[in-house]
């Protein structure tokens, strides 16, 4: 679970949304957490060991004898995944094994180890989840400059420096105005929180909005090139493009699956944030959608 709520935890000032679903069944919300994290750093595990030292995989009869850019890309968001896992399994031992950690966060507060604990692991979460989007958008940039011939593993280190460099820079930029000019003082209004929102969104949105469209691009180039060698498409040919498209298809259905509920969820809960009394009964489906997709974006 990758939201920018997690931030806004850590302020002893939260609003009214924050608080509302910060205090529905922690134990069974940080619990949940753990499992989740825990399945999905094991799933992950599974995919990158038996590959580890392995080339991309093999088109017909020509294997590549060095992983390419694409493999390497691929390697990159495992490693991203795994560490977020690790940060969202942290994070969430913490708080099962301290269930008063979050009301130890105060403005008068002595003890300052809940408030750098809290923001520490909420930035490294946000952090490598964030670079798992970069990496994403060059995954699909890559792909389709593979089929222009443009690519090659000399471009991973741009690919580098945009993902990282994009990651490290929204993040602290996003906190930074969350957070100033005191950790006492965000969460006052959301001229704090906006900022901060879309700093997170920002890559999240990217891979949603762009990468079908490179996807899409990609399938059509491979599908002009295959058929341009002979003149024809033969059954071979025509089974790679399809076998093409359907990975395409699998990795977006499963980033739209795990992704789209924080989406849904930070909409409804802005959209109460804005409201003058959230305990109107006009509000209560709202406030059960919030609840239903806060729940359901940790897994």
């Amino acid at each position: 679970m990758a939201s920018p709520r997690l931030e806004t935890f850590c302020c002893p000032t939260r609003d009214a949304a924050t608080d509302f679903v910060l205090a529905f069944q922690p134990v069974f919300f940080n619990s949940i957490c753990v499992a989740s994290a825990s399945l999905g750093l094991l799933g992950t595990l599974a995919q990158v060991l038996p590959k580890r030292g392995l080339g991309y995989r093999r088109f017909g009869q020509y294997p590549l004898q060095k992983p390419s850019a694409s493999s390497r890309i691929l390697l990159m968001i495992s490693v991203c995944d795994i560490l977020g896992c690790i940060g969202i399994i942290t994070r969430a031992s913490v708080w099962l094994g301290f269930p008063d950690f979050v009301t130890r966060i105060s403005v008068n507060g002595t003890e300052s180890w809940p408030a750098a604990f809290c923001v520490t692991s909420a930035i490294w979460i946000q952090l490598f989840y964030s670079a798992t989007f970069w990496w994403l958008f060059c995954y699909a940039v890559d792909a389709y400059l593979v089929v222009k011939r443009s690519s090659g593993l000399s471009i991973l280190v741009l690919y580098h420096m945009l993902t990282w460099g994009l990651a490290i820079l929204l993040c602290v930029e996003g906190v930074a105005m969350l957070y100033y000019p005191s950790i006492s003082s965000c969460e006052k209004g959301l001229e704090h929180a906006i900022p901060h929102y879309i700093t997170t969104y920002v890559p999240l949105l990217l891979v949603l909005l762009v990468n079908p469209i490179l996807f899409g691009k990609t399938a059509s180039a491979v599908a002009s090139l295959l058929k341009g060698r002979q003149g024809i498409y033969t059954e071979n040919e025509r089974r790679l493009g399809t076998q093409i498209k359907l990975r395409f298809f699998k990795i977006l259905l499963v980033f739209i699956i795990c992704w789209l509920p924080n989406i849904i969820n930070e909409s409804l809960l802005i959209y109460l944030e804005l409201q003058p009394d959230m305990n109107r009964e006009l509000l209560k489906n709202v406030k059960n959608a919030a609840l239903i997709t806060w729940f359901t974006m940790v897994k």
